[in-house]
């Protein structure tokens, strides 16, 4: 049985591989009931969603008068899709991230709070259990003051669906909410939870040539300033085989590297001591992406606020697409 019981259909919008991954997350919990919402380009098998009902219409989908309302496609319908699912009294699990543009991030907003809806920003790293661990070393000063921390995460985009044509897929196009900076917007997501709000941003951006990406934003430098103090630098790339996702934080009292890839934390603290921390026996990616939904239906069930609530998605959104302005200013200069 799921932990929380819904008299009403699960609308999941959107059947790529983000959608499939819900659906069958949504499913290993307990849920059966649900509607879909696509678009007719995927390209994935449905064969396990044939008795569903699915629709093209977001209009049409809402009259099945679902309670929960999971957005998993392009980016560049994140918001519209939220924002009718909001007015029409929906929960909200809104994968990363929150839109590619910030009009309708103020209606979406206002909506979710005058309606007193749950709505939770899918970023499943934040349920990594090393960086969990990272965060309350952090919390209780194990590390000291922070100065800085770096983070890198590079994947081979091709590599991604070898089912479909990177160069069509979302990730490789603008005008779908791709491209490096915002489709691999993890680093910047959980620097922001880590230290909290920006005051500056620098950025590069530059296109790879052999994988030949519409948005040619296929390699991205960040650095931000945070209010606290903390200068923290995020790359992001499509390019790097094998992949890397690590995170470095440096404190006056000692440092650390979270390798995601590796499920290692390893921290040097006072006088030399090394801690070590690995992720438990059964962990694997879809680990976080099974705890991030258990969590969101948790605050459905009890209505409490998300630990990534829709502002902090809307905080993060800023950052990105600063970045990209900063970062188009100085191919324009």
């Amino acid at each position: 049985m799921p932990d929380v019981h819904l008299t009403s259909p699960i609308l999941i919008a959107g059947y790529g591989s983000a959608g499939r991954r819900h659906f069958r997350n949504l499913r290993a919990l307990g849920h059966s009931n649900f509607v879909f919402l696509r678009s007719g380009a995927g390209v994935l098998d449905d064969c396990e969603i044939a008795d569903f009902p699915s629709t093209r219409s977001l209009e049409a989908a809402l009259r099945f008068g679902p309670q929960i309302v999971v957005v998993a496609t392009p980016s560049s319908q994140h918001l519209d899709i939220a924002l009718a699912a909001a007015e029409a009294g929906c929960d909200l699990y809104i994968e990363k991230p929150l839109g590619h543009e910030l009009e309708n991030a103020g209606r979406l907003l206002a909506a979710v709070r005058e309606r007193k809806l749950i709505a939770m920003i899918g970023c499943q790293f934040r349920f990594h259990p090393m960086l969990t661990e990272l965060r309350a070393m952090i919390a209780r000063g194990q590390l000291g003051s922070i100065a800085g921390a770096s983070a890198a995460y590079g994947e081979y985009l091709p590599d991604w669906h070898p089912w479909e044509d990177h160069r069509k897929s979302y990730s490789a196009r603008r005008e779908l909410g791709g491209g490096a900076i915002l489709t691999l917007s993890h680093p910047l997501d959980y620097l922001y939870a880590l230290f909290g709000e920006w005051r500056r941003i620098q950025a590069l951006v530059r296109r790879v040539s052999f994988l030949d990406t519409p948005a040619g934003e296929d390699w991205s430098d960040i650095n931000v300033e945070f209010a606290n103090g903390v200068v923290a630098h995020a790359h992001v790339d499509y390019v790097q085989r094998p992949p890397i996702h690590q995170l470095s934080v440096v404190g006056d009292r000692g440092r650390a590297i979270c390798d995601f890839n590796a499920g290692e934390l390893r921290c040097w603290v006072g006088e030399g001591e090394t801690i070590v921390r690995r992720t438990p026996d059964g962990f694997d990616r879809n680990t976080m992406f099974r705890d991030a939904v258990r969590h969101f239906l948790a605050c459905v069930k009890e209505r409490s606020e998300p630990q990534i609530p829709l502002a902090d998605g809307v905080a993060v959104l800023k950052m990105a697409l600063e970045a990209r302005c900063v970062a188009s200013e100085k191919l324009d200069a």
